[in-house]
């Protein structure tokens, strides 16, 4: 079997996106471009990937990591140079190598693989990726003789009005002999409009050489869309939209609204499930089967176990376990774990805490830094203070516990199973098993007293 290698173009700073983030890290549908293909690239098992950086090289390679290679562009002087950068690691090994644009986002490792086999099936020296755009305009253009053998690539700038008409374009994406391309690399030129060394320009040479050259057309162009400014990102976000929530439906989840439903890359979701408009599900987030997700909820980096039901909500690095229920209007913030058949209601915000099995805050508290046990009941407006203004300090409520309305536990505090905690109540010390426990100033009364307020009617 052939070796194949791929170079994945990330160096250009990306000047009209007008940003202080580099092109290829922009993100689209949670990932950052460059992840985008990278991950399809690696679905093809490529023997090495190299990624040839530049502008913000660094933060490039943080977001990929050891999943590939990387060379430095130091000077962009085009994309012929660029790939020459990665000579010292490739050159003189045999195999087919893919050049890839890190600014294509859409591009899908079904393509890739294609072209790969489209390339060696046909013994090409270098095979060229292009589509058939609706408006070619900003695109390099394929020039093919009258029988219809690729001749040349011609960039924008550079076509004839006749050129500029052609409707097939080059995606900016080829597989070439890997041999051959770095020895034709040696050849390419700056004369040209831009004074940059064309990779498109190595199609030329090699054809002048008398070797093959071919072109395999892909079926949906709006696959090749590469990122050049904000309204191409948008553009890629809609695609990528749309894609994948096809993917979710076609897997049995029910999107109410797919065009008002926002899902990233990553997230997971099981069968049965039925996600309402204007949902947001982001990160590494997991669902299960059978839930309900309403609508204006948004969920990132969570897990979401069967069965459970969310109610406009906001989740954040949480987990939902089975059966339980969320909202409206409740925040779980990082670290919260709601447990089996638990209850989370309206205006409810729970952090770095854990709600056990069963266990009900129905409206309006807070609990935070606490570890509450089974069959509690958190009544209305009870606050877990666990902040101090320099401290964070964690409570502990046992199994079977009552904390009753607007009650304050001023963490630490230790509530044993079956305590009782009366509404209105501070508590700043342990509450023992089955112990009953008030802690309110004195109501005093005072007859006669109205007459001295403004409000005051007889």
């Amino acid at each position: 079997m052939e070796q194949k290698y791929a170079i994945i173009l990330a160096a250009g700073k990306g000047t009209r996106m007008k940003s202080k983030l580099y092109k290829v890290l922009h993100e689209v549908s949670g990932k950052t471009m460059v992840e985008h293909v990278l991950t399809q690239v690696e679905k093809t098992n490529p023997t090495e990937i190299v990624t040839i950086v530049g502008h913000g090289a660094d933060s490039v390679k943080a977001k990929l990591g050891k999943r590939s290679e990387y060379v430095l562009q130091e000077e962009q002087l085009g994309t012929g140079h660029a790939v020459l950068q990665a000579k010292d690691l490739l050159a003189g090994r045999k195999g087919t190598t893919i050049v890839l644009a890190g600014d294509t986002p859409l591009l899908t490792a079904e393509t890739i693989a294609n072209l790969f086999e489209y390339h060696e099936q046909r013994q090409s020296s270098a095979t060229i990726l292009t589509a058939n755009a609706p408006d070619p305009t900003g695109y390099g253009r394929v020039i093919r003789n009258h029988i219809g053998v690729v001749e040349r690539i011609v960039e924008q700038k550079d076509a004839t009005p006749e050129e500029a008409r052609v409707t097939e374009i080059n995606t900016g994406t080829y597989a070439f002999d890997n041999e051959l391309l770095f020895e034709a690399l040696e050849s390419v030129n700056t004369d040209n409009a831009q004074g940059e060394y064309y990779l498109p320009d190595v199609i030329e040479i090699l054809k002048k050489q008398g070797h093959t050259v071919s072109a395999f057309q892909m079926d949906n162009f709006e696959d090749s869309l590469g990122v050049n400014d904000r309204v191409a990102l948008a553009e890629a976000n809609q695609i990528m939209k749309r894609r994948i929530n096809k993917f979710h439906m076609t897997n049995g989840v029910t999107l109410i609204d797919p065009e008002s439903t926002y899902i990233e890359s990553d997230v997971v979701i099981g069968s049965d499930t039925i996600i309402e408009p204007n949902v947001m599900l982001k990160g590494k987030t997991v669902i299960g089967s059978d839930v309900f997700v309403g609508a204006n909820s948004q969920i990132v980096d969570s897990t979401i176990e069967d069965n459970v039901k969310i109610r406009a909500s906001v989740i954040e690095e949480s987990i939902v376990r089975n059966g339980a229920d969320v909202g409206p209007m409740a925040h779980l913030r990082p670290l919260a774990d709601i447990g089996e058949n638990a209850h989370v209601g309206n205006f409810v915000e729970v952090k770095k805490a854990t709600l056990g099995q069963g266990s009900k805050a129905g409206h309006l508290s807070y609990i935070g830094d606490t570890v509450i046990g089974k069959e509690v009941n958190i009544g209305a407006g009870v606050i877990f203070v666990n902040y101090d203004g320099k401290n964070k300090y964690t409570s502990q409520v046992d199994d079977y516990a009552f904390i009753g309305s607007n009650a304050n536990i001023i963490n630490p505090v230790h509530v044993g199973k079956n305590g009782l905690v009366t509404a209105g109540s501070t508590i700043t010390e342990d509450v023992p098993e089955e112990a009953l426990s008030f802690g309110r100033a004195k109501q005093v009364n005072k007859d006669g007293y109205a007459p001295r307020y403004p409000h005051y009617k007889k």
